[in-house]
């Protein structure tokens, strides 16, 4: 549905009386439009800044060489020495920041790593770098913030440092937002710096457009790390909920990536899913995902077909809304088992035989079941249940050498929030960072980035998608 609000805005004499009304402007969102480039940064300029005692600037350093940036350094900061030191060794060139007149803009990005930070004391390089780094960040900016994990750390200053770093993000994104830009977090667990690239190319590019204020954790995992380009190529993915909207547009993407793709939706939405899956050269199951043999058919018809399993994305859902005292029982059991007792069963069978090795599994959760809503105590529930079944299975995924995430949508443009009052609807939109709804674009491409083995450092995690809505922030 069309934003109309935001059209006008956009328009010439919409920008003028926003203008002089003070009326917020949505900011137009620069999204993806290919699949993931070797070089995604190639040319741009990229600041690089560090905490005292940082620890993972070499792998930085590597990465967004990689990714073809231009690393700059703010000269007199505190934690140059640490850049330059690390880049001598891997004979990287940095060059400084550019003396800037007011409101010339600077480098696209930023990247700071606070991972050395013991003290108080030490988040003072925060403020002496982005102080002055804040008002130049360009439209559709990038600030990504690495840190160690809080729960990880066994000195009280560090953990306490690495806890900051949580609401120094939300924070910031929230004063950037309103350009365009976004502004994200790493929990990078010890020994984990190889995995670390992969995460950057997603969030410090269009395919992380409408994420920002969020957390994402790094870990060692399994196995090698590949790179992001190319890293689904001829991978077998099967996505529930495929016909239309979401599913759909995660199949798009996965097919992008170079993923052949098996879609499954309801046998009513057979001629909507063929057409869908036509369009991309998939290939369609009608099925029903609370079928008792839903999981046994699954694990059969793809093996027979493509030889087994190595992405499924767990997309079919519905909602049922009712206040609780008015909510009859066939809501609740409806909603419970299409949303969350079905990727369970799915799930149980498919670990049973029918993944392939290091298989990746995705959920999708909601900001609904992490905030809740009035009338939605059965959606909330399966959702944040989602939420905990992703972090419980996770030990069990990495033993097997896969893994399992979650993505939790916020206001998306879809056929349901287009039914939805036009007083609800336009607050939905506003009340995020980013001043928008997103697209069903947005939530695929971060369940595609799961979804690929250069990922395999992220298990256990819900990631939100929602442009930092201030619902459950």
């Amino acid at each position: 549905m069309t934003d109309r609000y935001f059209e006008f805005t956009h328009s010439p004499i919409g920008k003028s009386v926003s203008n002089l009304l003070g009326l917020p402007q949505p900011p137009k969102l620069a999204r993806a439009t290919e699949a993931w480039a070797p070089a995604p940064l190639e040319g741009q300029g990229v600041l690089l800044a560090a905490s005292p005692n940082a620890t993972a600037v070499a792998a930085l350093l590597k990465a967004l060489t990689a990714m073809g940036a231009a690393i700059r350094v703010a000269p007199q900061h505190v934690g140059l020495p640490v850049i330059k030191a690390a880049a001598q060794d891997a004979k990287i060139t940095l060059s400084s920041e550019p003396v800037r007149d007011a409101g010339e803009p600077g480098s696209r990005a930023i990247v700071f790593d606070a991972t050395g930070a013991r003290r108080p004391e030490d988040l003072r390089a925060l403020y002496d770098l982005f102080h002055p780094q804040v008002a130049a960040l360009p439209a559709q900016g990038r600030v990504l913030v690495i840190g160690r994990v809080a729960h990880g750390e066994t000195d009280v200053g560090a953990r306490t440092c690495a806890a900051a770093l949580q609401g120094f993000v939300k924070s910031l994104a929230k004063e950037v937002g309103k350009k365009g830009s976004t502004v994200n977090h790493i929990e990078l667990e010890s020994g984990a710096e190889a995995r670390l690239e992969a995460a950057l190319r997603f969030l410090m590019t269009p395919h992380a457009a409408f994420v920002t204020g969020q957390t994402l954790r790094v870990g060692k995992g399994q196995g090698s790390a590949p790179s992001l380009p190319g890293s689904l190529q001829g991978k077998v993915a099967v996505v529930t909920g495929a016909a239309r909207g979401i599913g759909a547009a995660i199949a798009e993407v996965l097919v992008r990536e170079g993923a052949q793709v098996v879609g499954i939706d309801h046998p009513a939405q057979e001629g909507a899913l063929g057409e869908t899956l036509s369009r991309l050269g998939g290939y369609g199951m009608a099925l029903d995902v609370t079928a008792a043999n839903a999981g046994e058919r699954i694990a059969t018809e793809v093996a027979e077909k493509f030889g087994g399993i190595d992405v499924i994305v767990h997309n079919a859902g519905v909602t049922r809304d009712k206040m609780m005292r008015n909510m009859p029982p066939h809501f609740w059991d409806l909603v419970l088992d299409i949303n969350l007792g079905s990727i369970l069963r799915i799930n149980e069978r498919l670990l049973k035989g029918g993944l392939n090795g290091g298989a990746r599994v995705v959920c999708i959760s909601s900001i609904g079941g992490i905030a809740g809503n009035a009338g939605q105590t059965n959606y909330g529930a399966t959702k944040a249940g989602i939420i905990g079944y992703v972090s419980a299975l996770a030990p069990a995924m990495a033993k097997a050498g896969g893994a399992i995430n979650a993505v939790a949508p916020g206001y998306i443009e879809t056929q349901m929030t287009a039914a939805m009052p036009v007083g609800p609807r336009e607050v939905g939109r506003r009340l995020s960072s980013l001043s928008q709804g997103g697209l069903p674009q947005d939530i695929a491409e971060a369940v595609v980035f799961f979804a690929s083995p250069a990922a395999a450092g992220i298990n256990g995690s819900t990631l939100r998608v929602c442009g930092q809505n201030f619902v459950g922030a």
